[in-house]
């Protein structure tokens, strides 16, 4: 693996787009499950929905075989503005579907889920300038994965098969496998899963 300094202009480029922090690891250390993607097709809404979601992204083998090209990768944890407490994270997707939760829970959840949503997108532009900033390097073939499913449009061009944002909309990790928790303790920037008050989402950009 190259010196981590010759990765230093995108750390700080992260650091100065609201990352709390920001490591560069081998790719080789990012850890893909293919029991990941279950968390996807039962229990995500998204499944099937989106064209940055599965079924319509590799599969988990032809990411690792697609991972193997690549030596390095940089995990940018940021902190996110939304907050939940215990009752709430508990309940987070059960709130949109039972009227029988409590009224305050509810409106808390809301109030989570609009603040994620404005979030997920800023941690979304983060990812492509760092992605542009590695580019203009000459690392030529980077490319970012973000948190959380996509939320350029309010509902996914699914029908017409073509992505309406193509050069912004990014896949989410654990769409490909990717167990950032597991990845994330391996590079030594653990994350509080599940979320304890504020989601720490994170993103990752993989260099080459």
């Amino acid at each position: 693996m190259k010196n981590a300094d010759e990765f230093e202009f995108l750390r700080t480029l992260a650091l100065k787009l609201g990352a709390t922090e920001a490591r560069v690891i081998p790719a080789g250390d990012i850890v893909v499950e293919n029991r990941v993607v279950l968390k996807c097709r039962f229990g995500c809404d998204d499944y099937g929905k989106k064209l940055t979601c599965p079924p319509y992204v590799p599969k988990v083998d032809e990411f690792r075989k697609m991972l193997k090209d690549y030596k390095h990768a940089m995990i940018v944890k940021f902190k996110s503005p939304a907050e939940a407490d215990a009752d709430v994270s508990r309940n987070l997707l059960r709130s949109q579907y039972d009227s029988d939760m409590s009224r305050d829970i509810r409106e808390k959840a809301s109030r989570f889920w609009s603040d994620w949503k404005g979030d997920k997108k800023r941690i979304l532009l983060a990812v492509l300038e760092l992605e542009k900033a590695a580019f203009n390097k000459g690392y030529t073939l980077a490319v970012g994965f973000t948190s959380g499913s996509c939320g350029l449009c309010e509902k996914c061009n699914l029908q017409a098969g073509t992505c309406l944002h193509a050069t912004m909309a990014r896949i989410p990790e654990h769409a490909v496998g990717i167990n950032m928790k597991k990845t994330t303790e391996k590079a030594g920037i653990p994350i509080t899963f599940p979320i304890n008050k504020k989601p720490e989402p994170t993103a990752l950009l993989l260099i080459d």
